[in-house]
């Protein structure tokens, strides 16, 4: 049975959980009107505790036990029951499901299971778990931090820890026919992308300012709106110069040849003019050397953050261009196309998207200035229409 006692004229409480014997300081000054207030509690707490319904963190959320008692109960609740624990249906999860994966996103996911996931769900019993919980750990994760200049979470990031966790609750609701704690639970809305392409003479600028032995890659970066790891993991026997097509059907990721990134990537990609005569000169320099048509002077494929480091980087800064991350010049590509007139849908298919929706979302917003198309076409449309009319108004007058 619990027991009050009094340490430096503070109550605390004495008594005995799953086995072990705690004692919680309280914030109440030893009064005989706070014994009776806390000897009512106690009544309460000692019924919770029969029923198996106490919660140690309820009463006593400071406590420096409260973590390992709750995760003491949580064990007690996975003994009890023939429902497996976060952890070990997380496993089954994962073996199950990454079939299904290309091996960047099998380790993305388990990095996420490992670091986030598991510390905070994995003796707990999986249908245990309540909504509240799933919330709380989303509102956790917004606190926390990284880097040097210690940075928050950015909402696309806490979104992409959230999917795997609700794709692990929905299949053991499933299997294990209980309700779906993160049902009707939604995304934090992201900010747009932030897009900042390069105007036309900004390209050329670029192209003609930078390293000479780089000017080839970055051309074809431009005028193709090739990924990072499209372009990098691109091979000589995936150009056709016969049909003039850049034919993308692998990308390298993390220093590994894998399968483009979504379905639609695979693609062949439609050489211009000035595409065409770079990776001809492009030939004569790596296609003895090397698979890879843009490569390391030892023959290996080109390391992105090097290349960022040394060359594209420097180059903004000498040219006192805005600086901007490398993947801009994919967005610029697009942007260039539409500002030119091209067919949205064949654009689309150039990028590797499967709809123009994505197309239109993104970049959409960029053309007017770039094409000067900002409502003056329709006023010019309706000038003319009046001036027809006004001619026509006056020859029937006449």
């Amino acid at each position: 049975m619990a027991s009050i006692r009094s340490r430096y004229n503070k109550l605390v409480v004495d008594f005995r959980y799953m086995g072990v014997r705690c004692r919680e300081t309280t914030n109440l000054v030893d009064t005989p009107a706070n014994r009776k207030k806390l000897e009512k509690a106690i009544e309460k707490m000692e019924v919770e505790i029969t029923l198996g319904i106490f919660n140690y963190a309820q009463y006593f959320p400071k406590s420096d036990r409260c973590d390992e008692m709750v995760a003491l109960n949580d064990r007690k609740e996975c003994i009890n029951t023939s429902l497996p624990s976060f952890k070990k249906f997380a496993t089954l999860w994962f073996s199950e499901k990454e079939i299904e994966w290309r091996d960047t996103y099998k380790r993305k996911i388990q990095e996420i299971i490992d670091m986030y996931l598991l510390p905070k769900f994995g003796s707990k019993p999986i249908h245990l778990i309540k909504k509240t919980d799933v919330l709380a750990f989303r509102s956790s994760l917004a606190k926390v931090t990284y880097g040097k200049a210690s940075k928050h979470l950015s909402a696309a990031r806490i979104n992409s820890i959230m999917v795997p966790l609700g794709m692990i609750l929905k299949e053991a609701a499933k299997r294990y026919k209980f309700d779906n704690p993160y049902d009707d639970i939604k995304s934090l809305k992201e900010p747009k992308t932030d897009i900042q392409p390069f105007t036309l003479e900004e390209v050329w600028k670029f192209i003609n300012g930078v390293r000479e032995d780089y000017r080839n890659y970055y051309l074809v970066r431009f005028f193709t709106g090739m990924r990072t790891s499209e372009i990098d993991g691109l091979t000589w026997d995936n150009v056709d110069f016969s049909r003039r097509e850049i034919v993308i059907k692998q990308a390298l990721v993390k220093g590994k040849i894998v399968p483009p990134k979504t379905q639609e990537s695979y693609r062949a990609i439609q050489m211009s003019p000035w595409v065409y005569d770079a990776l001809k000169e492009q030939h004569k320099v790596t296609y003895e050397r090397s698979d890879y048509v843009f490569c390391a002077h030892t023959g290996s494929p080109l390391d992105y953050n090097n290349i960022n480091k040394q060359v594209w980087h420097p180059t903004l800064r000498l040219l006192g261009l805005k600086t901007r991350n490398a993947y801009q010049t994919r967005h610029t590509a697009a942007t260039l196309w539409l500002a030119a007139g091209e067919s949205p849908e064949w654009i689309a298919s150039q990028m590797g998207h499967s709809t123009t929706k994505m197309l239109f979302n993104t970049y959409s917003r960029y053309v007017p200035n770039m094409t000067r198309q900002d409502g003056s076409a329709f006023e010019a449309l309706l000038n003319r229409s009046q001036a027809n009319q006004l001619s026509a108004d006056k020859e029937t007058s006449q």
